[in-house]
């Protein structure tokens, strides 16, 4: 049984760590991400995207993930990442989601709160926990052909305190993702946490905080990010990185086109496992099961 954002961070906030969110978009991923949690004992932060969960993509995704957490005996969350559509949010919730993020970051606040706060009415009901965003986390340099900008000054769309307490109070979210000084994807430069600005909202917020792009970003500055109030920190650039690197370096020593898949994926697993392995012990979530 799949379990929610709100019960897992709970612990997280109170007892001052951080649990990494994987996105998951295929079994291997979904495997090896699971697999080395339930070695570490840690909680299993799971992520879908929008781009993996079209058309009937959405109910094999979940179906996978609902029977495959029977395997496993660590708390397992399925959460939709990024969604900006509510009949979309629907459909996830129906299909087994566990926890969904409605992302209005780009929206005047008034407009964010307002749908936020029609998310949450409809999730709560449902038993569903739901993460939102204020400010705005960008992109650094993200290789789709949907998402080829960059954002140059992230400072621009940092998390203004006083309207975190605003925005709570209008909506009831779960959980709220901060704009400090993160991207999305893979950064061109080193990104440098805005830690004063955290320690500003974390003073005026009492709900669980929530950290995109923490692929790339030096580990010092996540655990300092970790010790200062954020209890999920977001994980996908470097687990692809590991996978695509994995499956580059055999297919090109590869002569046998016909080669087993479980061979051509073996050094890609490893790989994406190092990743989990690191990410769950420097956040502090391993052993916490």
């Amino acid at each position: 049984m799949l379990v929610s954002l709100k019960e897992m961070l709970k612990d997280a906030k109170m007892n001052k760590y951080a649990i990494p969110a994987f996105d998951i978009s295929n079994y291997e991923m979904l495997t090896a991400v699971l697999e080395t949690l339930e070695e570490e004992k840690s909680p299993a932060l799971l992520m879908g995207l929008g781009v993996d969960l079209q058309g009937k993509n959405m109910n094999y995704l979940t179906s996978m993930v609902k029977a495959i957490s029977e395997h496993f005996t660590i708390p397992i969350c399925f959460h939709l990442d990024h969604a900006t559509d509510f009949e979309f949010i629907k459909r996830a919730v129906d299909s087994g989601f566990s926890s969904v993020m409605y992302d209005g970051s780009i929206l005047p606040f008034e407009e964010n709160a307002k749908n936020t706060a029609k998310v949450v009415e409809f999730a709560h009901l449902k038993g569903i926990s739901v993460e939102a965003e204020l400010g705005h986390v960008g992109n650094a340099s993200v290789g789709s052909i949907s998402e080829t900008g960059s954002d140059t000054d992230p400072d621009e769309s940092l998390t203004i305190p006083s309207e975190v307490v605003k925005f709570i109070e209008k909506t009831n979210v779960d959980a709220l993702a901060v704009a400090i000084g993160t991207a999305h994807g893979v950064y061109q430069k080193t990104p440098e946490l805005r830690i004063d600005r955290l320690k500003e909202i974390t003073a005026v917020c009492d709900i669980p905080l929530v950290l995109h792009g923490g692929s790339g970003t030096p580990i010092n500055q996540l655990k300092s990010a970790i010790k200062n109030g954020i209890t999920k920190i977001n994980i996908y650039s470097d687990v692809l990185f590991a996978l695509n690197q994995g499956l580059k370096n055999t297919l090109n020593g590869m002569s046998n086109p016909s080669t087993w898949p479980y061979i051509v994926y073996e050094n890609a697993i490893k790989g994406m496992k190092e990743v989990v392995r690191e990410k769950v012990r420097s956040f502090g979530s391993n052993n916490r099961v």
